[in-house]
């Protein structure tokens, strides 16, 4: 496949540096064509050429390469009830979301570039109780199903770490702390994710490829969720 994509220029890694260090709207303004130029443009050239291998993998999937309003998530940050003052957000990220979807709460794929650590992989982020209520009762009545994912080889391979996400302390309504999922059953926030050893390869041209590889392997996981809360995949 060809695509406009060439890896993440090196000078995406030093502008998020130095945003850690100055992390203030004078030294931004200063930069805000530098951000376009090596950040957000790049970005768009990733989604682009994720595009069609997302199609080929889950076809229900968006990936929008326009800067605005696509599946690049924008750098500023939300303060008005957050104590951090900072008004930017120290990486990048974009979500590949459901058709269906039109926020966060939908089942989606996920990258995240950060110098702290490069992941990627997909799931679903504090949906709605009734959408939550959905994927619980799934796991419920298709444990076998949902066990088969968790055990695959392939599956254990890529994401280490398995299934994770914030969840309750207690057991939710209606289930026992007894229950053989109850982990995941008490679980707000469902995703698996892959982490880069080394985020220096996010510079190369085949990262796009590395991302395509864990999406697939991600793919039973999604489409359990995307069915449970009655999307098609």
């Amino acid at each position: 496949m060809t695509s406009n994509f060439q890896g993440f220029p090196k000078d995406f890694l030093r502008f998020y540096a130095e945003l850690i260090e100055n992390n203030n709207r004078e030294w931004f303004n200063a930069n805000k064509q530098r951000y376009k130029d090596v950040v957000v443009y790049p970005m768009c050239d990733f989604i682009e050429a994720m595009a069609p291998r997302l199609e080929a993998i889950a076809p229900m999937f968006i990936a929008d390469p326009r800067p605005n309003g696509g599946s690049m998530f924008r750098i500023y940050r939300d303060v008005r009830f957050s104590r951090d003052p900072k008004p930017y957000k120290e990486h990048a990220a974009c979500q590949f979301r459901h058709q269906a979807g039109r926020d966060a709460h939908a089942p989606g794929y996920y990258v995240h570039l950060a110098l702290d650590g490069v992941r990627f992989g997909g799931g679903i982020y504090l949906p709605p109780a009734p959408v939550l209520a959905k994927i619980r009762h799934a796991i419920d009545e298709r444990g076998k199903e949902w066990k088969g994912i968790k055990a695959d080889p392939d599956f254990r391979a890529t994401f280490h770490e398995g299934i994770r996400g914030d969840g309750l302390k207690r057991a939710p309504k209606n289930f026992s702390i007894d229950h053989p999922e109850i982990e995941d059953l008490r679980r707000k926030t469902l995703f698996v994710m892959k982490p880069l050893d080394d985020i220096n390869r996010i510079t190369r041209p085949d990262f796009v490829d590395e991302v395509e590889d864990a999406f697939h392997k991600a793919t039973p996981f999604m489409r359990f969720l995307t069915n449970a809360v009655e999307l098609p995949f």
